[in-house]
């Protein structure tokens, strides 16, 4: 089913929310992803052959949806047509499945609350069996774990679990390389096609970084690893349709040459930031034309740093992508008004856009920062930590990506009139906002773990008024322990370190909960939902 929806007017939206309300126990629920509209981009400078491209990518990003649903739950058809609120019927549908993904509870009668590896493992498979499961394809981020008809584990690879859908996405690429006029976007349409029948990504991503002169993108496949919170293996689908901003990128892209010197600049021992990514690193600001997938449930990402392959990244590099259309409404509806609401006036005046921009940017930049590979024979960084490394690799580019902007902001390198304490109060104003991602999302972990680490450092002070106060040089001397200490964790594979920082870090307080009782109160939404207008 086609996923782009239109509302006439704003006002519509109201009325139907209004009349769910008084219909349904769901619908304030719903009203915390409040629809916004992402207009018809502005396709003049796009030829005819490139406006059918977009439609294609479109089709085709319309199955990489109907490929998540059925990973991260199953049959959303079944689910659907058994839900007759359509307010709970929408919720479902925000969250892809009947699990509330702040908390993973179920919110669907006849459902138990979310595993932690969703759809793809065995619900009743434990690690330990997965461990004795003699077949090295059950390591693979492309491959999910089902029973056999004697009961016993096997691994069954994504282009054969999915073939339907992936064969017509091929179909869609396969039209678009035939008619697109950019030598690039063929070899990279191509050779997507070929990664996706075969789960075999390294030449997709390279060709994908080197299609650099064309002004429509598609970013396709299993990527993110953060819906498997069991073991932190598995990638889930998504699909992004974007449109460059090429003023904008010709002013990012300044900064690529910069790499290594950001590397040295962030803190710790210079053994724990020795990984390099190749010379055809890029960053690239585009409008978002379409989320599907992964992408697309709960709350949505504002920037992308990939391809995840650590080989593409060493022998290549990689790309940040900022989505700067769905940046400024995150800023405009939720970031500025929680931090007008949660700090007190002395941090608020800090507010600042520009400075929200620009740390998201460097936190992407930050995935390249570190090492990928630990120095002590531990094997990758994600093997050795396991299930902690997710949240802890959110930390780290949380923490190392503000630490930077404010290094380039100490310099005056970065060209916009925002200051160091404009880039630290919005910091935390987004990390506020941000932990209502909740406990079972790795982002909502590591926002958690940071904020209990600025409490307990000092840097920030919760006021009888229910509002922060912010010491600056505090805050910018925890983020720095706290970043060196995630750097050393990572680059030893200290998973033992990493459960215990967790577990001691990651606990939701009395103020934490107070905090969302207010955002709540004063109706700050939690995330956006959209509709796409063609």
């Amino acid at each position: 089913m086609k996923k782009i929806f239109i509302l006439g007017t704003i006002a519509l939206a109201a009325l139907v929310s209004c009349r769910q309300s008084a219909k349904s126990p769901f619908s304030r629920r719903v009203d915390n992803y409040p629809v916004v509209t992402i207009e018809a981009p502005d396709l003049s400078g796009i030829s005819d052959n490139g406006k059918e491209v977009l439609n294609l990518y479109r089709f085709a990003a319309d199955e990489a949806d109907a490929i998540y649903w059925e990973q991260y739950f199953g049959d959303r058809e079944a689910l659907l047509s058994s839900i007759e609120d359509p307010a709970q019927k929408t919720f479902a549908e925000i969250n892809y499945g009947p699990w509330d993904r702040t908390d993973g509870k179920s919110f669907v009668e006849g459902y138990a609350d979310r595993l932690p590896g969703a759809g793809f493992y065995p619900a009743d498979m434990s690690p330990e069996e997965f461990e004795a499961f003699d077949d090295p394809d059950k390591n693979s981020p492309y491959t999910l774990i089902r029973r056999g008809e004697d009961g016993a584990l096997q691994a069954v690879w994504y282009h054969d679990a999915f073939k339907e859908h992936i064969d017509k996405i091929a179909n869609y690429l396969t039209a678009a390389a035939d008619i697109t006029i950019k030598p690039s976007v063929k070899k990279y349409l191509l050779s997507k096609v070929e990664a996706l029948r075969t789960d075999r990504y390294y030449d997709s991503g390279l060709a994908w970084l080197e299609m650099d002169d064309s002004k429509m993108d598609l970013v396709i496949g299993p990527n993110e690893a953060d819906d498997d919170q069991l073991l932190g293996l598995k990638r889930s689908y998504e699909a992004f349709v974007l449109l460059k901003n090429e003023a904008r990128t010709r002013e990012l892209m300044q900064y690529v040459s910069r790499i290594g010197e950001f590397q040295q600049d962030l803190p710790g021992d210079p053994a724990y930031k020795t990984f390099q990514p190749g010379a055809g690193s890029n960053i690239f600001s585009c409008d978002a034309l379409y989320y599907a997938g992964k992408a697309n449930a709960g709350v949505k990402v504002i920037a992308l740093n990939l391809p995840f392959d650590n080989d593409v990244q060493r022998d290549k590099g990689s790309r940040t992508i900022l989505l700067e259309n769905i940046i400024r409404a995150k800023y405009n509806k939720i970031v500025d008004p929680a931090g007008k609401l949660l700090l007190d006036p002395g941090a608020a005046q800090h507010l600042s856009p520009d400075a929200f921009l620009w740390n998201v940017a460097f936190r992407e930049v930050a995935h390249g920062l570190g090492v990928k590979e630990t120095i002590n024979g531990k094997g990758s960084v994600n093997e050795a930590l396991g299930s902690t490394a997710l949240a802890l690799e959110e930390l780290k580019v949380n923490a190392a990506g503000v630490l930077l902007v404010c290094k380039l902001q100490s310099h005056f390198d970065i060209h916009h009139i925002f200051t160091k304490e404009d880039a630290l109060a919005t910091f935390f104003a987004s990390l506020l906002r941000s932990e209502r991602f909740g406990e079972m999302s790795p982002i909502g972990r590591a926002n958690i773990m940071i904020y209990n680490y600025l409490r307990e450092s000092g840097a920030c002070v919760r006021k009888a008024t229910g509002q922060y106060s912010l010491d600056f040089a505090k805050m910018e001397s925890a983020l720095s322990d706290l970043t060196a200490l995630v750097l050393k964790t990572q680059a030893t594979g200290d998973h033992a370190f990493a459960a215990d920082f967790e577990s001691r870090y990651a606990k939701r307080s009395a103020d934490y909960d107070a905090d969302l009782r207010t955002l709540r109160l004063e109706g700050i939404p939690a995330d956006i939902r959209f509709e796409f207008k063609k």
